[in-house]
């Protein structure tokens, strides 16, 4: 058995608004909140980085679930905005909270790579014990500035879930993941150029692909739709998170989303929506909850959660 005992985030202090990034990208305010449902996002400070953004995040979680670092036992620090080849920022991270030795293990899975670290603390945990799961970004470097594609998504932030194999606030139940490496080329991070992302690829393989994981996760454990409490899904875009609720038949409130303050953080996003959902609900959950992601790879999943 595995517990989500508590999430947290940290998100830099400057807010980049549409108006801004319109000046640079040769769009218009009010066509970057239509087309996206972002009104601002965060851009790291030029001392921050994908190392810095995962410490304050785990510190922020761990002070939520009333432990130190000394309890972690195993670290899973996803980013796709490292920056370096290797060492990954998940050793860095350990040896800064204070945790040498203690296994660190970088998942380089943009956007749905927080998902994939939580799927898997479930089923590592019984061995290990408590789990840090990171998902920490620094997009507002790796895009072009000037892309009207890209640079009006992005932005910088950090999330973590810590899980544990005997107490929490929700059971991790199952989760469900899937990869498909014939469209890795539609959204690539190369080592000497910026993001390139085939936007209408992306989002045409989203739309379908998340309602299809979660529809087979919730089928699979005899939950309908309707009686999910939430759904925490990677925000990427308003329109799509409309779209997977629309598939789904379920009303759009059910879905958290905080896109339009912090834009696309990739792997951050989704644990970012959870620590701010925890903390709006800091009640035990009535019901299901449902987190979903979709990202480069490409990679994408579902995974259900339950008091």
């Amino acid at each position: 058995m595995a517990f989500i005992r508590a999430f947290g985030a940290y998100l830099p202090s400057r807010v980049v608004d549409n108006l801004e990034l319109a000046a640079g990208t040769g769009t218009d305010a009010a066509w970057i909140l239509r087309a996206t449902g972002i009104e601002q996002r965060r851009f790291a400070a030029p001392d921050e980085s994908v190392v810095s953004l995962g410490i304050r995040a785990a510190q922020s979680c761990l002070e939520n679930a009333g432990l130190a670092a000394r309890d972690v036992r195993l670290l899973l620090v996803a980013s796709g905005s490292a920056e370096r080849r290797f060492p990954g920022p998940a050793s860095t991270i350990g040896a800064r909270l204070g945790i040498n030795g203690v296994p660190a293990i970088d998942l380089p899975i943009a956007s749905a790579g927080s998902l994939f670290g939580m799927a898997l603390a479930a089923h590592l945990a019984p061995a290990y014990g408590n789990v840090l799961v990171i998902g920490s970004e620094v997009m507002s470097r790796v895009v072009e500035r000037q892309s009207a594609d890209a640079a009006i998504l992005f932005g910088d932030g950090a999330g973590a879930c810590l899980v544990g194999s005997e107490t929490g606030f929700a059971e991790i139940r199952d989760s469900l993941l899937r990869s498909d490496g014939d469209f890795a080329e539609a959204l690539r991070l190369d080592l000497d150029a910026p993001l390139f992302m085939d936007g209408r690829t992306i989002i045409l393989h989203a739309a379908r692909k998340t309602p299809r994981a979660i529809s087979e996760l919730l089928d699979r454990n005899r939950i309908s739709a309707a009686a999910v409490e939430a759904f925490l899904m990677h925000q990427a875009n308003l329109n799509l998170i409309a779209r997977v609720a629309q598939a789904l038949r379920v009303p759009d409130d059910r879905f958290f989303r905080n896109i339009q303050r912090y834009g696309n953080t990739s792997s951050a996003s989704l644990l970012i929506a959870a620590a701010e959902w925890r903390q709006q609900h800091p009640s035990p959950p009535a019901g299901p909850l449902v987190f979903a992601a979709f990202g480069a790879g490409l990679h994408w999943g579902a995974l259900l959660a339950a008091p």
